[in-house]
């Protein structure tokens, strides 16, 4: 056994020790009905509701995908990443406060449910599970590859790395509901950032040193190649492509859609938006300068240049001592089952609100039909990344534009709610969400997933003419009663 693989090993048997444990603790809040599982009764603290919201929010894609995304694309990735936690930090402080009082107000628990009885419709609320189904499920299933994948690149295994991530989710799950999963979302967001800060410390005063090497000779040669300014890949149709799916991510992605019920009250709520902000900032700046730092160490000379975005972590880390290194795979595990547990505890919630509880199935009928179905979005989720099909995870690239025409709908009916039972603003929202996906999956059949994510008409990208359709679609159906009520 190499001594990276026995490192990683103990490493692994200490976090999940550490937050099985943690799981297992926090059954003493209890849990007696489908409110306490899946939105811990509303009385998350402000410390959990953050962590939670922050860890899920952080998935791998910060130490893989957003280091290299920055060591190619150079600081306009800053750019992008910091608009996504502007408006996201907006909508929570503008919009949350709202959302938070009606959930209370009106018992909802999953996000398809909110919107199902903001329109007084049930059609609406099947047709969100469905999307919620074939955006996230291979999105969880992306997570499991990638997790996999580092098994594998260990010689631990790739089935293992299902194996392992697979249990995580399921057990850190299944203990007590979202209580669980908000102690060990806490326990891994500290982990992560640990983790990203470890790494800048390392590179800057380990790597660096050790050549003679200072972060002002880094700084400059960076500024010379013009990574410290906006480089040509940010072109304006890039940078909306990257940008506007995820602005709206509070709005239209379900797990952290359902965040926004937890808070035990409204001190909570506003206490947890401040630590989110800080914890995103924080996060975001540590990761970016890992991949401005990997790519300033290339131009000296001193790392060799990776030619693969996503394989610019694995290869940095693979310098690194073995401690530490093991420390920082590990906190891409965590990242990736804080998010993974989140979604499927989420999409749990719809099916058993929406499809199940609402039909007479109560008390504990509903904990064990909970947990059964999320047994099985775990297992189904895990036998996609077993058969490693390429799609997959080239889907999970399309996550967020398949998941973008829920936000004019839930904007609109989050600033509007005692319009939106109409009969024209139910009609409007459920063809701008069925225009919407099908718009965005044809894209796809026709383009393939990545094309679709870049490709531009008119100088916009595809997920800007989906929101166009969509918002206008809408605003439509709020705007038409009020042009043909008649006057009094």
């Amino acid at each position: 056994m190499s001594d990276l693989l026995l490192a990683f090993s103990l490493m692994l048997v200490a976090y999940v020790s550490l937050g099985s444990l943690i799981a297992y603790l926090s059954r003493r809040y209890g849990v007696k009905s489908s409110k306490d599982y899946f939105v811990s009764g509303y009385r998350l603290g402000w410390f959990l509701a953050s962590m939670t919201y922050a860890a899920t929010t952080y998935s791998a894609f910060m130490m893989v995908g957003l280091v290299g995304l920055t060591y190619f694309s150079g600081v306009g990735a800053l750019g992008f990443e910091l608009a996504y936690l502007l408006v996201t930090v907006v909508i929570l402080a503008v919009l949350g406060p709202t959302v938070w009082a009606m959930a209370r107000e009106r018992g909802w628990v999953s996000p398809s449910e909110m919107l199902s009885d903001l329109y007084g419709s049930r059609a609406i609320g099947y047709v969100v599970v469905g999307i919620y189904l074939v955006a996230m499920i291979p999105y969880v299933t992306a997570q499991m590859v990638g997790v996999a994948a580092i098994f594998e690149s260990l010689g631990a295994g790739y089935e293992a790395g299902i194996v392992v991530m697979s249990a995580l989710t399921l057990v850190w799950t299944v203990l007590a509901g979202m209580w669980s999963v908000a102690t060990t979302d806490a326990y891994q967001g500290i982990w992560m950032l640990s983790a990203a800060a470890a790494l800048i410390f390392s590179l800057l005063y380990n790597v660096a040193p050790s050549s003679g090497t200072t972060v002002n000779q880094v700084m400059s040669v960076l500024s010379e190649k013009g990574f410290l300014s906006i480089t040509s890949f940010w072109t304006l149709p890039t940078f909306l492509a990257y940008t506007i799916p995820w602005v709206f991510f509070a709005a239209t992605n379900p797990q952290v859609v359902v965040r926004l019920y937890v808070h035990k009250d409204m001190g909570s709520y506003k206490k947890s938006v401040v630590l989110f902000s800080a914890y995103g900032f924080i996060y975001t700046i540590a990761v970016v300068c890992v991949g401005l730092l990997a790519r300033g160490l290339t131009e000296l000379g001193l790392f060799g240049f990776v030619s693969k975005q996503d394989s610019v972590t694995p290869t940095l880390i693979s310098r690194l001592h073995p401690v530490l290194a093991s420390f920082i795979y590990v906190s891409i595990l965590a990242a990736a089952v804080s998010t993974a547990d989140s979604i499927i505890l989420t999409v749990a919630s719809s099916f058993v609100r929406d499809l199940i509880e609402k039909r007479g199935v109560s008390g504990v009928s509903v904990f064990k039909l909970s947990n059964t179905v999320v047994a099985l979005l775990t297992i189904a989720s895990a036998y996609l990344a077993y058969l490693r099909l390429g799609f997959v995870v080239d889907l999970s690239v399309l996550t967020s534009v398949l998941l973008l025409p829920l936000a004019p709908v839930t904007i609109a009916a989050w600033l509007a709610p005692h319009e939106s039972r109409g009969r024209v603003q139910r009609g409007a929202a459920l063809l701008s969400l069925l225009v919407g996906a099908s718009t965005a999956f044809g894209f796809a059949l026709t383009l393939g997933p990545r094309r679709t994510f870049l490709t531009s008409y008119y100088g916009l990208p595809v997920s800007a003419l989906i929101l166009i359709i969509t918002s206008i679609t809408t605003l439509a159906g709020y705007v038409i009663p009020k042009l043909v009520r008649p006057k009094t």
